[in-house]
């Protein structure tokens, strides 16, 4: 999942960023909101986290604009503004939800993982299909309710496709969703996690459709 940190103080930034790299999210992170509309305008997120309270540009004024092109991608503002009457004008401009600083890191992570559930349409927090479970809580997988051990962009590779059975993703795609601007990837990075998730899970699991990309089944592999 691939996120965007929209944070001026440098101090809270770099704790966040910390703190979703290390949950396994690949996250951009920008600190005014011109800069925060550039990126919106260039790559599609799953989520992102909004302060508002930014140079250049105010946190709202880049909701608004979002929301004005339609785009549906989830909005958590995370800032200093608590009075009511502020909550309220950012829900009712488009945020899904709001936090206010400062704030306990575990519920944030909470706050980001129910909101990107939503977004895909699901209540439940595990995914399961086709024997496999993975909780984004826990970070645990089972195969037929046995653990097993995955790297942390296996996980993310799982994640993605397990959300969607049925859905092609390209190698394209799925290094949008693994990576941030600033990391470096090898060319057969993604060949290599599916070919570990394949020893690990099964060989029927994740498909390959040749020229297009990989994907697991809607039935039974």
């Amino acid at each position: 999942m691939r996120l965007l940190l929209v944070e001026d103080d440098l101090m809270i930034g770099e704790s966040v960023l910390d703190l979703l790299r290390a949950e396994g999210y690949a996250v951009d992170w920008v600190k005014d909101g011109e800069m925060a509309d550039t990126a919106l305008d260039a790559q599609t997120y799953d989520l992102v986290l909004l302060d508002l309270g930014l140079p250049r540009r105010d946190g709202l004024a880049v909701l608004r604009k979002l929301r004005s092109r339609k785009d549906r991608t989830p909005v958590l503002i995370a800032t200093a503004r608590d009075a009511v009457k502020q909550r309220v004008e950012g829900l009712d401009m488009g945020a899904d939800d709001y936090i206010v600083k400062p704030y306990e890191l575990d519920e944030l992570l909470a706050r980001i993982r129910a909101l990107i559930r939503r977004a895909a349409g699901r209540a439940e927090p595990a995914y399961e299909h086709l024997g496999i479970t993975i909780d984004p809580v826990t970070r645990k997988v089972t195969v037929d309710g046995q653990p097993v051990v995955l790297s942390s962009r296996e996980w993310s590779v799982l994640q993605l496709l397990l959300a969607r059975p049925g859905v092609v993703l390209s190698r394209k795609q799925l290094e949008e969703k693994l990576y941030s601007w600033k990391d470096v990837v090898n060319s057969n990075a993604v060949e290599v996690y599916i070919h570990g998730l394949r020893k690990k899970l099964g060989t029927g699991l994740i498909q390959n459709v040749r020229g297009v990309g990989y994907m697991i089944p809607r039935g039974t592999a």
